[in-house]
């Protein structure tokens, strides 16, 4: 069949259109892919230097920069691998461990903090939380499951995977009941022996600098327990940092002196040897290991709030009138709970500011309203504080 010219100069014109229309369309396509790769190499970071040390330059302190820092068997920076190679304890960083004993639901997110905390400044320890094991139990039954408890399982997982913590199990002391604080005995850290020493702190507490603290596990120890406190004269408190070896020698003299009322806290650390605060670092002003929230209504004229919060490791927060950091506190027990001094109530204030926005912002959780019960688990007690299972 013959086509008219008309037919054929419509033909021509469409394939005309077709392919400038195809070009067009190749065209800004190209032009896009290239202005998308454009600000791809404009918004993408630069590579970070590679850290040097000069052959003068002396062995990092632990106060070394946390840029140089890695987490806990990680590779890779040259300052960070020559501090762990001079400051490292007898057995390895890998028998060494910071530990948090949970009795209640409430402390949970302080564990969990500080476990970020330490994961944020690098620490080479081991990180150890022991729980309950009727938290298990009562999870896997749906016994009595609330709110609190599946809370609670959730951060420990976080914890968990997010910043490297062994989670372990334990089961209270026969004929106590899991309800109460004495079953969960801090004398029963003795029994974790797979560790050569143990580092406690006692919640609720924010930590600022690691790096002190890390020290405490290469220095010289002549006990099997030592604690340091923050208190004074006119206000004493319970030790807030408990350096321990393990020792299966140690866990059976406490059990065999455990009486049917149980065995406390306090009995257990009155005879420790207290931990001398002395600076590692050469040249530069002492780092305070501990500061204590209720001390600072004592501190003088010369405190100084920048001061404070640089060169103090951990702040444990206790206050009387004050129901503890987790708290939604009344607003006229916050003011009378505070410092006179200026600097020290700035300090003070935004310690406690701190706090609530880390909880906020690592374990999703705003403050609690006053009068909230810890724990309220019942039944299962059995045995001694030990080693049941690991979960992950």
């Amino acid at each position: 069949m013959l086509l008219t010219s008309g037919q054929i100069s419509m033909t021509i014109s469409s394939c005309i259109v077709f392919i400038f229309t195809s070009l067009l369309f190749l065209s800004g396509y190209v032009l896009q892919q290239q202005t998308v790769r454009g600000l791809q190499e404009a918004l993408r970071p630069p590579p970070p230097p590679t850290p040097t040390l000069s052959a003068s330059a002396p062995h990092p302190s632990s106060a070394i920069p946390k840029e140089f820092g890695n987490p806990p068997g990680s590779k890779g920076h040259v300052a960070f691998e020559e501090y762990i190679s001079v400051r490292k304890p007898e057995g390895g960083w890998g028998k060494v461990a910071y530990v948090q004993l949970l009795r209640d639901h409430i402390h949970v997110c302080n564990a969990v903090m500080l476990f970020a905390d330490l994961s944020r400044e690098r620490s080479p320890a081991q990180r150890v939380i022991l729980y309950p094991s009727v938290w298990d139990e009562q999870r896997e039954s749906q016994k009595a499951m609330t709110p609190y408890l599946e809370t609670s399982m959730r951060l420990l997982q976080r914890a968990a995977k997010r910043y490297g913590v062994r989670l372990l199990p334990i089961k209270p002391i026969l004929g106590l009941g899991v309800g109460s604080v004495m079953a969960y005995p801090l004398a029963g850290l003795f029994s974790l022996t797979t560790f050569d020493r143990l580092v406690y702190l006692r919640p609720s507490g924010l930590m600022l600098n690691s790096s002190p603290l890390d020290d405490l596990f290469t220095t010289p120890m002549n006990t099997s327990l030592a604690t340091l406190s923050a208190g004074s004269a006119e206000l004493p408190v319970t030790p807030s940092i408990v350096l321990l070896r393990p020792s299966t020698e140690r866990y059976r003299d406490f059990a065999t002196s455990l009486s049917a009322a149980g065995y406390s806290d306090e009995a257990f650390l009155q005879n420790s040897a207290p931990i001398v605060e002395k600076s590692p670092i050469s040249g530069r002003e002492t780092v305070r290991l501990l500061a204590e929230t209720s001390a600072l209504e004592f501190e003088g004229d010369d405190f100084n709030m920048t001061s404070f919060f640089a060169g103090t490791s951990y702040v444990h927060i206790q206050d009387i009138g004050m129901p503890g950091p987790e708290y939604d506190a009344p607003r006229d027990a916050f003011l009378r709970s505070r410092p006179s001094g200026f600097q020290a109530r700035g300090a003070w204030e935004d310690v406690y500011e701190t706090y609530r926005t880390k909880r906020m912002d690592i374990c999703g959780l705003d403050l609690e309203p006053v009068g909230l019960a810890g724990g309220g688990d019942d039944d299962g007690a059995s045995g001694l504080p030990a080693f049941v299972e690991e979960t992950v």
